[in-house]
């Protein structure tokens, strides 16, 4: 029999539930999390994340002191929305044409221009005009709709972390993007001109993240098989070849039409037969509306719900969410409007960094919370009955989790359940339901402020007509 070690010779053991044990519990879970995570497409997908929502977000935080207090906000969404809803409602059919890195220049220069256009026209108090100002917001729409389908689009050649990293990162642009602008022009007394004409650098970076950071040999080395776009037109290929009807489910979805694809590969990655252009375009786009509706019901829709309900609040009902100043930790009405964007977004980061801990499967449980959200806080608006401001900054943190939650857990849900030949385009096309909600959101806070504004001084509370 062995003899008993000496305690010099013990192994130091922590025991059960000492703080130790739990710190060492909690580390291997978390290696074993992240284990396989390439540490550069993390951070660049990260970046991608921050910097493409970051404009976006700064726009709307500062959409009160771009358009003065007697436009309704939601004008400024629309605008800011519109272009980017256009671009993903579009781009998905067609962009797979242009090579990632072009994509990635034509984003930075439309972002940095429209923030410069912004930022330089004079502002309303100095008698200027809001067309200016207008056009810079659709150039940086334009570039934050088209690299939101491009970049989510790329995840699938970078594996699920990169997914969770640029949840992350639009997470981040949330809270970077609306608590730098409350921080900036409130506490640090910088002038809007100044904070814009900042943020105009911003894009930059993604360069950076594109060029230097991110490991780009996965996207050199793709074989057409992988990629979503060429696999549809090697299918509608292959079923009018073999007199395979692509609107028969049972023989395409039986996986006949992919056997023979792999077929016509092999094994050893070789090129597949060309066919004739103009036909297989037609029928490629045919095929690719088809699978974008069978997104609908499992991801677009409840997206689309919740971005409806969230956005409503942020722009047509949380301007009207005012208290006394003082009963509030604030000076001057204005400050509510960019607190409450701050708050959000703590939320909507929180939720959207989660996946690689917690998930949710049942998209719709969330999405119909946020309408609850928006009932109540409408409600308030019209009925003054939530006593204290500080309650509100409560529901609206909540609001930005379960946001973060529905958007991030969406497209992990796709990377889940879509085949993989099928997931490029995928998550391309599911990004439109987004804008929509916010585009859908936008026409209807127009109204809604104006409503609860005239409601609250029609009973006696003028707080959302001064400054």
């Amino acid at each position: 029999m062995p003899e008993a070690p000496t305690p010099e010779e013990s192994p130091m053991l922590p025991l059960p539930g000492s703080p130790d044990s739990s710190w060492a519990r909690f580390r291997e879970r978390l290696k074993a999390t992240f284990s396989g995570a390439d540490p550069r497409v993390c951070v660049a997908f990260w970046l991608f994340g921050l910097i493409n929502n970051v404009i976006y977000v700064i726009i709307l935080s500062a959409a009160l002191d771009l358009v003065g207090p007697s436009i309704p906000k939601g004008v400024v969404l629309l605008a800011d929305v519109i272009p980017s809803f256009g671009t993903k409602l579009i781009a998905p059919y067609f962009i797979h044409v242009v090579p990632y890195s072009i994509r990635v220049a034509i984003f930075v220069f439309l972002s940095a221009m429209g923030m410069l256009l912004v930022a330089l026209s004079p502002a309303y108090t100095d008698g200027g005009t809001i067309s200016t100002k207008i056009a810079g917001i659709i150039m940086a729409s334009l570039a934050s709709g088209g690299g939101e389908l491009s970049f989510l689009g790329m995840t699938h050649f970078y594996g699920p972390f990169s997914l969770a990293s640029w949840g992350s990162g639009t997470g981040a642009a949330g809270l970077v993007g609306a608590g730098a602008y409350a921080l900036a022009t409130n506490s640090l007394g910088f002038s809007v001109k100044a904070t814009l004409l900042v943020s105009a650098c911003l894009p930059a970076l993604m360069v950076v993240s594109f060029f230097i950071i991110l490991p780009r040999a996965p996207l050199r080395f793709q074989s057409p098989v992988r990629s979503g776009y060429q696999a549809v037109e090697e299918e509608e290929r292959l079923a009018v070849e073999h007199s395979i009807d692509p609107n028969d489910s049972d023989a395409v979805g039986q996986g006949e039409a992919n056997n023979l694809l792999r077929s016509i590969h092999g094994n050893d990655g070789g090129k597949p037969m060309q066919a004739g252009q103009g036909p297989l375009e037609w029928k490629t786009l045919k095929a690719n509306l088809r699978r974008a509706k069978g997104l609908f019901f499992p991801f677009m829709l409840p997206l689309l719900l919740v971005f409806i309900a969230e956005y409503t609040i942020n722009q047509g009902v949380s301007p009207t969410l005012l208290f006394p100043l003082k009963d509030s930790p604030f000076t001057r009405f204005r400050s509510f409007y960019p607190a409450y964007n701050a708050i959000y977004q703590v939320g909507v980061f929180i939720s959207r960094s989660s996946t690689p801990f917690f998930r949710i499967h049942n998209l719709y449980f969330p999405s119909w919370l946020q309408v609850f959200n928006l009932i109540l806080l409408t409600l308030h608006a019209l009925f003054d009955f939530i006593p204290s401001v500080y309650l509100v900054f409560v529901i609206v943190f909540w609001e930005g989790l379960l946001g973060g939650l529905v958007y991030v857990n969406t497209f992990a849900e796709i990377g889940d359940r879509v085949p993989q030949e099928d997931r490029e385009f995928s998550l391309g096309a599911t990004t439109v339901s987004d804008s929509a909600g916010i585009c859908i959101a936008g026409f209807i806070s127009m109204g809604v402020e104006v409503w609860l504004c005239n409601w609250q001084v029609g009973h006696g509370r003028d707080y959302c007509q001064r400054t």
